[in-house]
């Protein structure tokens, strides 16, 4: 089979993937036991006035009615009408992911770039003390809830000792407490408020690639053209970064698409404890009060973007290992 073929069959499983997702979280929406109305009919409404409401969110169609209009306005990208605010959901959605992508990519770049180094390190100085207390510290930044984590860290630096704020993106007064990360800039108080949840993002994710780093390098360590280094006379730092680390750095690489969409994927927590304003925050307070066109398209953001990622971790590993073959 050769790559255009491969690449037109990860297609169609995609494109059946996403409709496989679609169709679970519109029915588990639907399972939900309670009245999805309740929230936004008031008791004081006439019959008249509460039926009219009902009808114009088409929640008197019958179900497969509504499940195919599902589908028909997914194509479209089109989620519907929040039951909350009564906005599209794709302005409730612009409005949260950009604070969500800006916490991530931060918490993402800062636990790679720690990661593969101590992961070079650890696979070269193999046996040392070194290598077992990074391999003990990637396994329990592995192990610990992130949740657990951010709230020991607001306990101590938050309420101990108050060097860090204790919630939102923005403090009170700055003008930036609003929900739109676009609509403000970088400000020394944004970067305060970044820097906890950042951190604790960064130690949970670090540990994936310093682990992959570490037995990658272990590998090309065992390879002749190290050996050839050394018969050259190459220092040993060079050898370590120009060439095994070179040649150690493809599986990372591909993984790091996998673990990017986890990591925009696994946000509710974190954006919980931290009352970040982000797209997994707004997931949970969808489904708190029942708003199913907020929390099927966010989840439906959410899960695409893994998807998604999975697919170019696929296409991009067969363009970079020329050894990677499609029979």
């Amino acid at each position: 089979m050769g790559k255009a073929s491969f690449v037109v069959r990860r297609t169609l499983q995609l494109v059946v993937t996403l409709w496989a997702v679609g169709t679970v979280l519109f029915g588990l929406f639907r399972l939900m036991p309670g009245d999805p109305t309740s929230y936004v009919i008031s008791s004081q409404m006439t019959q008249e006035a509460r039926r009219q409401l009902i009808e114009s969110y088409g929640l008197n169609d019958p179900l497969y009615i509504q499940y195919f209009r599902f589908l028909e306005n997914l194509v479209v990208l089109n989620f519907g009408q929040s039951f909350h605010s009564n906005q599209p959901v794709t302005d409730v959605i612009a409005t949260y992911l950009p604070n969500t992508l800006v916490l991530m990519l931060t918490a993402f770049v800062i636990a790679y770039a720690i990661g593969i180094t101590l992961g070079v390190l650890s696979g070269w100085y193999r046996g040392s003390r070194f290598e077992r207390s990074t391999v003990i510290t990637a396994l329990t930044a592995r192990s610990v809830p992130t949740f657990y984590v951010g709230l020991i860290v607001l306990w101590i630096f938050g309420a101990t000792f108050g060097v860090i704020p204790m919630s939102g993106m923005t403090s009170l007064g700055t003008g930036g407490q609003s929900t739109g990360f676009l609509d403000m800039v970088f400000t020394m108080d944004f970067v305060r408020h970044l820097i906890a949840p950042a951190a604790v993002l960064a130690f949970y994710y670090m540990g994936y690639p310093l682990l992959i780093m570490r037995s990658s390098m272990l590998e090309v360590l065992s390879e002749d053209f190290i050996d050839v280094c050394r018969a050259k006379g190459l220092k040993e730092r060079t050898i370590m970064f120009k060439h095994a680390a070179r040649n150690a750095l493809l599986p990372i690489i591909t993984a790091a698409a996998i673990a990017l969409g986890y990591a925009v994927g696994g946000s509710v927590l974190i954006e919980t404890v931290f009352a970040w304003p982000g797209i997994g925050r707004e997931m949970v307070r969808a489904v708190l009060r029942r708003d199913f066109p907020v929390a099927q398209g966010t989840f439906i953001v959410l899960a695409s973007t893994i998807i998604f990622l999975n697919f170019l971790a696929d296409l991009a590993y067969g363009y970079l290992d020329p050894r990677v073959t499609y029979d």
